[in-house]
């Protein structure tokens, strides 16, 4: 039985040739980023902003102001409405109750419940979550605290492992990764939570596999070409592992096509983040993190002994393959 090739065999495109568009594009996407999440801002949930949060289903798309000021009026706060999933379920969230215990919350939330039911017939209540202000400030420092040692970690090794040009080029695709993920999450709104944390670290290490299977490549074939151009050395690697770069990203984009579909609303923006990060993870490893080491000077240098003929020989046919 033939096995599933989605690449054919001894690929030898030319990667290198883009890195300068590549470049580009990663520079404007990147600052794209970075202004729409501070324009924007990241639709926080309740885990980093505190608070009480509310998940109510309506017979019919509701009108907002109307509920809105339903909720006003029981008086615990100015309340905030957002779609979640689609246009009849909402998620109304209330401002932390100071003081207010387990059953005060419970109160609160039956209290609300109570008025959208006698406004809104045929609403019903799905679910509610809780946080306090200390806690939430707790995550947002816990969650920062563990995507920037986990970065750092991984230059880090990425320096011990190979050189120090590994460590920077893979520190600045892991950056460009994260940037990407925050964009998206302020663009679309979609609601930002521990759930997302994970994500984004799962993505860091979805990431950094890649990235370390090319380098470890590129590593060898330095040392097996020590006379080939850092060009065709990057080009060469890319097109070696990009087999398994393809099936990887594929087999994962399938099952997390099904999770967006069939998963539910809950899941969406972990799913949703889960398949940028694959996507934009891909484009990383090959056009930012490979071809950024000849930028940073990286060089094949000959090695002291002779090297082999046949070695040189191999390389140039390699070089020249499909010309």
């Amino acid at each position: 039985m033939r096995l599933l090739k989605l690449v054919p065999d001894h690929t030898n495109i030319d990667f290198v040739r883009l890195r300068g568009w590549a470049f580009g594009l990663t520079l404007i996407l990147s600052v794209l980023a970075i202004g729409i999440t501070f324009a924007k801002g990241l639709n926080f949930g309740v885990d980093f902003e505190g608070g009480l949060m509310i998940e109510e289903r309506f017979a019919s798309p509701p009108d907002l102001d109307r509920l809105r000021e339903v909720v006003d009026a029981q008086g615990l706060g100015e309340a905030s409405l957002q779609q979640f999933g689609d246009p009849r379920t909402l998620t109304i969230r209330l401002p932390v109750q100071e003081g207010a215990d387990e059953g005060a919350t419970n109160a609160a939330v039956k209290k609300v419940e109570t008025a959208i039911s006698q406004a809104f017939p045929g609403a019903t209540f799905n679910r509610y979550s809780t946080i306090s202000g200390k806690v939430s400030g707790e995550l947002i420092r816990n969650g920062v605290l563990a995507v920037v040692l986990a970065v750092l970690g991984i230059g880090l090794f990425a320096i011990v492992r190979f050189e120090w040009q590994f460590g920077v080029s893979t520190i600045a695709a892991i950056v460009h990764d994260l940037l990407m993920t925050l964009g998206f999450f302020a663009l679309t709104q979609f609601e930002f939570d521990l759930n997302i944390v994970a994500a984004v670290l799962t993505i860091i290490g979805y990431s950094i596999n890649d990235k370390i299977v090319i380098d470890d490549r590129i590593r060898e074939n330095m040392r097996r070409y020590r006379k080939m151009d850092m060009r065709e050395i990057v080009n060469l690697s890319v097109n070696e592992t990009l087999p398994r770069t393809v099936m990887t990203s594929v087999t994962i984009l399938l099952a997390l096509g099904a999770l967006l579909f069939l998963g539910g609303h809950v899941l969406r923006g972990f799913t949703a983040a889960m398949i940028l990060g694959i996507v934009v993870g891909t484009y990383s490893s090959i056009y930012v993190s490979s071809s950024l080491l000849i930028t940073l000077g990286l060089r094949a240098n000959p090695a002291p002994e002779k090297v082999s003929r046949g070695g040189i020989d191999n390389a140039e046919r390699i070089v020249t393959r499909g010309e």
